[in-house]
């Protein structure tokens, strides 16, 4: 059996298609319990964590992957975001360690396939992050969340082994409804002075 990292994009697709399942209240319970293992690692540097992605809006149809958005102080060396998060059994997925830290892990990706739980972690230092508003705007707006689940069922027909693809085609969606939640809530996730 291959090991993830020397597996192809195409091999990587099929192993893990896109899937989408009804919404699960034991995303959030996931998520508290990850939550928790990230803030006893980093402790006082943790300047802000947040259940983000379709996984945080109840009633959504969603990929069962719970994202996570965790902010750190910008002071914090990248080399140890990266390696830190990786002894904690993270594999990294995306970005470099440099600055400002903008890091993707995951959890859950195994060599036969997803795992129960699954995980994607996002690593920046604070900022008035678009995937804040738009769950926001998602959980206020239930007939916009219709939308974007129908729009995530058609897609995920055309695109089931092409994550980039899928991703790519939800990004006029996005981008529009994080528009209308900036509009909405303009400056809610800025990042508030810590002391």
């Amino acid at each position: 059996m291959k090991d993830l990292t020397t597996m192809s994009l195409e091999e990587l697709w099929q192993l893990f298609p896109i899937v989408l399942k009804e919404h699960d209240p034991a995303y959030r319970e996931w998520y508290e319990e990850e939550r928790a293992r990230l803030s006893a690692v980093w402790g006082p540097r943790l300047a802000r964590i947040s259940h983000i992605g379709s996984t945080a809006v109840p009633g959504l149809l969603a990929k069962p992957t719970v994202d996570i958005l965790m902010e750190l102080d910008p002071d914090v060396d990248p080399r140890e975001v990266l390696d830190r998060t990786l002894d904690e059994g993270w594999l990294a997925m995306s970005g470099a360690p440099t600055r400002p830290v903008k890091l993707v892990f995951n959890k859950g990706y195994t060599p036969e396939g997803f795992a129960r739980k699954v995980f994607h972690l996002h690593v920046r230092t604070p900022g008035d992050w678009d995937e804040l508003y738009f769950r926001d705007y998602l959980i206020d707006h239930p007939g916009r969340a219709r939308q974007y689940a129908h729009l995530k069922m058609e897609l995920k027909g055309r695109y089931e082994h092409d994550r980039d693809a899928y991703t790519q085609a939800k990004g006029s969606f996005i981008g529009e409804t994080t528009a209308l939640a900036r509009a909405a809530y303009p400056g809610r996730h800025l990042p508030r002075p810590r002391g």
